[in-house]
């Protein structure tokens, strides 16, 4: 049978080392074609470029990592899966993995997340998507420890296949001593982030602002990503991007929306 095509993107860049180190684990899996922005691209959310020109250039950083084809994007992560699947591969991807972010993308940071708006990219598009975050910031981070778990969760996603509609929202705790000790679904956390702008003034008398802020967990539950990440599982959360509340429709109905 003919190796699956997986098309690879990131927010973090195409040098990013949880790029690269995503490609290395699928490669044994698949036929990999890469399309990741040419800078990094964090929070950039589901943004696409409208005003103007999109580049892409055909590279190989480190052929010794896997894959077939490497092509890097002036725009979005969004952009980057658009032009990928419109453009630059030769059929439909059997699927699309995004990331290894550097930092979570649980609960409430999905929002914002380029790492998964590329992922919703796919799969608004019919391809079957993962999004996946290492709990770890650092540039340096360790992410051989989350190969095996990675590569599990791509392998039952092609077999079963991902419902459509939906996309996978995967965060994986930091390598410890403890290691990690499986895999939990979850569901998203209730959680915001407390925010404040660090206000400032530059030598030529301008005002300008830092956002800063504090991540605030409002979830109790034992059944959601935050409870499961910290207590060393891997959370995998099944997503939607269809954004209606359902369950509102028969309450706004009862509402006098037509009377003038």
């Amino acid at each position: 049978m003919a190796k699956p095509l997986i098309l690879v993107t990131n927010d973090d860049g195409i040098t990013a080392p949880g790029l690269r180190s995503l490609i290395r684990f699928m490669s044994e899996l698949g036929e990999v074609v890469v399309v990741a922005p040419d800078s990094p691209q964090s929070g950039m959310g589901h943004a696409i470029t409208l005003d103007s020109t999109l580049y892409s250039t055909s590279l190989n950083i480190a052929p010794e990592d896997g894959a077939k084809q490497e092509y890097s994007c002036s725009g979005t992560p969004a952009d980057c899966v658009k032009l990928g699947l419109q453009e630059l591969l030769k059929r439909k991807p059997d699927i699309c993995v995004s990331g290894i972010n550097h930092g979570s993308n649980a609960s409430i940071n999905v929002i914002y997340s380029g790492t998964m708006s590329a992922a919703i990219e796919a799969g608004i598009e019919g391809v079957p998507a993962i999004g996946f975050s290492l709990c770890d910031y650092s540039w340096k981070a360790d992410f051989e420890h989350a190969k095996p778990y990675i590569q599990q969760i791509v392998k039952q996603a092609l077999h079963h296949q991902i419902p459509m509609g939906t996309v996978l929202n995967v965060n994986i705790p930091k390598n410890t001593d403890v290691g990690i000790k499986g895999i939990k679904v979850c569901r998203q956390a209730k959680a915001n982030w407390k925010e404040k702008f660090d206000k400032r003034t530059n030598p030529m008398g301008k005002d300008y602002y830092w956002l800063t802020g504090e991540f605030e967990l409002l979830d109790k539950g034992e059944d959601t990503d935050e409870w499961a990440l910290a207590n060393g599982y891997v959370s995998v959360v099944p997503t939607q991007f269809d954004l209606t509340a359902h369950h509102c429709i028969q309450q706004i109905n009862t509402w006098n929306l037509n009377e003038s």
